[in-house]
């Protein structure tokens, strides 16, 4: 699976959780989950159980803790799919 197709998983994994959807359209690595997109912290432990089920990994709690942009997701899922 290439970075584009992760990262265009991870924008709609997370999409029906974000309320900023200007800042949705216009997402990018750097885009921060909770502060850009307004994901509130709760919901980002959903979006981490939908990361584990699309792609098949387990993400260890300190891993998830490392969260922060969309950026870093893909970085994660690709080290997990490695």
């Amino acid at each position: 699976m290439t970075r584009d197709e992760i990262f265009a998983k991870v924008v709609e994994i997370v999409k029906p959780y974000a309320k900023n959807e200007d800042a949705l359209e216009a997402v990018t690595d750097d885009t921060n989950i909770l502060e850009d997109l307004k994901v509130n912290s709760a919901r980002l432990v959903d979006i981490i159980l939908n990361f584990e089920d699309e792609f098949d990994i387990e993400v260890e709690d300190e891993d998830a803790d490392a969260v922060n942009t969309v950026g870093d997701a893909v970085r994660l899922i690709q080290e997990k799919l490695s």
